[in-house]
């Protein structure tokens, strides 16, 4: 299933960003899947990833 064929929530980016446009945001499609797009160009596609791999990802960082 692609990106395009997924309903995603509530997009949200980091509280960091303030008013900065220059931003990813992410936003969970279906169980497993999260998607994250350019806050700049919201309509220019999505990476959608599993929610393990977006979980494993955070770990890192912190």
């Amino acid at each position: 299933m692609g990106a395009s064929e997924l309903t995603f929530g509530a997009w949200r980016k980091a509280s960091y960003s303030g008013a900065n446009s220059g931003c990813v945001e992410v936003a969970h499609a279906a169980i497993t899947v999260i998607g994250i797009r350019d806050s700049k160009s919201p309509t220019s596609g999505t990476l959608t990833i599993p929610r393990t791999t977006w979980a494993a990802f955070l770990a890192t960082l912190r």
